[in-house]
């Protein structure tokens, strides 16, 4: 049997992509310049979030249910966390916050300082590491592991390719308004949290971490048109700085890595069909930090398109 579809990529987006494409009847391979281990979406936090304007408010609408009905699998790495969520962009309550769990709005000294409003909820949180393998076997195909440098090259193997490849987007594509936004993560021992933080803010930096199971993800930091992937210490300082100043058990917390990923920024994520030969390429790349939250429901609305 020949094969229907070629998703390139194999970040959370192409694999969640692949599956929702094997579902529907689809004979699928994956090819991907990396494995999902190395990928920016091993370094995510990861937390599911709403965004602020559609297409992707809508594609973490969909998202929520399918993370949450994961959850009760702890073999997935998806789990209901409870946390604080806090931003400094504005003062009052984000538009979506009816979309929340369990949401209790926090009074203004239980704020850090230079924040402006802050909510206590519960979200989804994924152990990407886990999500990933879990991820790679609900696929149930063999990753190809292959760097190209052009759509073509898929696409006369395939009577459809749908382009997942993050910032590699740029090269394949031409697409000048897809920029890397480099971002590290601080990963240290577990000193007993059990919660998660999360500052939403105008600037580059800010305090976030992520509890997962005997070790917490710290973050966080964004710095546009950054290609090089290599940890810098001075960045993960100022991260435990940050973070300790929100808990201070982190302080002393024995760092065990580092993680530094590429996110795909662009004003508004790519989802679109166009014709490449005699294939019909779906590119579903562009979703920032965003992934995680984007990945259910932009998979499905791949699957309409193809």
């Amino acid at each position: 049997m020949g094969t229907d579809v070629i998703v390139v990529g194999a970040g959370v987006i192409g694999l969640s992509t692949a599956i929702r494409l094997a579902e529907s009847g689809a004979s699928v391979r994956v090819w991907a310049a990396e494995p999902p281990a190395e990928t920016t979406s091993a370094v995510a936090a990861a937390l599911w979030g709403p965004d602020f304007a559609d297409p992707g408010r809508t594609w973490a609408y969909a998202t929520q249910p399918e993370l949450t009905r994961l959850a009760a699998d702890p073999a997935t790495g998806v789990r209901l966390c409870r946390g604080t969520q806090a931003s400094d962009i504005q003062g009052e309550p984000p538009p979506w916050v009816d979309r929340l769990l369990d949401v209790r709005m926090l009074d203004p000294e239980e704020l850090a300082p230079g924040m402006l409003v802050g909510l206590r909820t519960t979200a989804p949180i994924v152990d990407m590491p886990r999500y990933l393998d879990y991820l790679t076997a609900r696929i149930d195909v063999e990753i190809e592991l292959r760097r190209i440098t052009s759509l073509t090259e898929p696409a006369a193997e395939a009577a459809v390719v749908v382009n997942c490849t993050g910032v590699g987007a740029r090269e394949l594509t031409g697409d000048e308004g897809l920029r890397p936004w480099w971002g590290q993560h601080v990963v240290v021992t577990n000193p007993g949290l059990d919660e998660f933080y999360i500052e939403a803010v105008l600037g580059h930096e800010w305090a976030g971490f992520f509890p997962h199971g005997d070790v917490v993800v710290l973050g966080g930091i964004s710095r546009p048109d950054v290609w090089d992937r290599t940890p810098d210490p001075l960045v993960a300082e100022g991260i435990i700085a940050r973070c300790s100043a929100i808990d201070a058990r982190l302080a002393d917390a024995p760092v065990v890595g580092h993680r530094v990923g590429l996110r795909p920024w662009r004003a508004k994520p790519r989802l679109e069909a166009e014709q490449v030969g005699a294939a019909r390429v779906v590119h579903n790349y562009g979703h920032g930090g965003m992934g995680v939250s984007h990945s259910w429901g932009s998979a499905d609305a791949v699957v309409a398109l193809v």
